[in-house]
């Protein structure tokens, strides 16, 4: 939330500087705690506690960051509305979000659960989102946890041993392409807020376009990387040459699946930016029950006898992608189509 509010303020900065000393603490948490001896603290265990640490030492360091003025900032008033003096954005142009809150709120006041009972206003200005939020959020993990259950209740343990390094290594990569979601919802909503007309329709399109090119390009990075890279990085894994090979097989179906995140993610970022939540809402609605219920017949005709491996699954998992870059993009486009049709009917009953 704190990071989004930052990039809501075009400070990409701030985020990356807390992230930075938060992936530093990670690091050093690993190093202090993984070798340790006790099962408490040490191997799998410290790994996450290491984790954990640097997930609470990024909060403190956002709520620091919003909440406490730099001795160059301007005033900054914090009512229904929230408004910030032109003077403090002025001076402050490299982190706008710094002290944001610091009229209003401290550190620890942020974390007290009562003053959301007060806030009655600004928790009925966030109810609307609650439900497609959370159905987004929800279908969005089906089927990751449902592609994880079919590897290792069905495919066995070679091919869930290489399952384990392909997840590890998609999970370095997809973090390049999702930070255009958040990028999209913070440059789309300005636009779209503008008064309708044409120029508000020809900048939207404009956006719509150049944030298209660039999730291609960053698809096509991804798919190189991942021909390139992969083979080579999973031998740091292991070096049982059965797992490798299952490895390679799982290779067409990351490459197309990363190949088509970023048009996802633009296409998903830009449709958040328009409000268009109830579209996001029913579709992920619907992929909570369609993408597992075509894994799971993958696990069903393993358990059968039918020769299944991880290469299936995931080209299964691709093509979920695939469908998801098609159906956002479409569903911009469509909404493009809509607000240019509007702004052509204006235009035409002015006399």
């Amino acid at each position: 939330t704190a990071q989004s509010a930052c990039l809501g303020m075009k400070d990409v900065k701030s985020p990356l500087y807390v992230l930075a000393a938060a992936a530093g603490i990670n690091l050093i948490g690993d190093m202090l705690l993984v070798r340790n001896a006790n099962p408490w603290l040490g191997g799998a265990a410290g790994a996450a506690w290491a984790t954990v640490l640097s997930q609470y030492g990024a909060l403190l360091m956002f709520l620091k960051w919003l909440t406490v003025k730099g001795k160059e900032n301007g005033s900054v008033m914090v009512e229904d509305k929230m408004k910030i003096d032109p003077k403090m954005l002025e001076s402050n142009k490299d982190a706008p979000s710094k002290g944001f809150l610091s009229d209003s709120h401290k550190p620890i006041s942020i974390l007290n659960p009562l003053r959301l009972a007060k806030a009655k206003s600004t928790l009925e200005k966030f109810v609307p989102f609650v439900v497609p939020v959370t159905t987004t959020s929800i279908g969005r993990v089906s089927g990751f946890v449902t592609m994880s259950h079919v590897a290792s209740s069905a495919l066995g343990t070679i091919d869930m041993a290489a399952h384990q390094i392909a997840v590890s290594i998609f999970w370095c990569l997809a973090p390049i392409v999702g930070a255009l979601n958040q990028v999209a919802q913070s440059f789309v909503p300005g636009i779209f807020a503008r008064k309708k007309g044409r120029a508000r329709a020809v900048a939207l399109r404009k956006t719509s376009i150049n944030f298209a090119k660039v999730g291609a390009l960053f698809g096509f990075v991804i798919v190189a990387l991942v021909a390139m890279g992969v083979p080579e990085v999973s031998k740091f894994f292991t070096n049982d040459t059965v797992v490798l090979s299952r490895v390679k097989k799982a290779l067409p179906g990351i490459a197309v699946f990363l190949g088509f995140n970023g048009l996802t993610c633009v296409g998903e970022g830009t449709l958040l930016g328009q409000n268009d939540l109830k579209y996001l809402r029913n579709m992920y609605a619907s992929f909570f029950f369609l993408v597992p219920a075509f894994m799971l017949r993958l696990k069903w005709r393993a358990l059968s006898g039918i020769e299944v491996g991880i290469g299936n699954l995931w080209a299964t998992f691709s093509v979920y992608e695939v469908a998801r870059a098609i159906l956002w993009l479409g569903r911009v486009a469509w909404l493009q189509y809509k607000t240019e049709r509007e702004v052509e009917k204006t235009e035409g009953a002015t006399p």
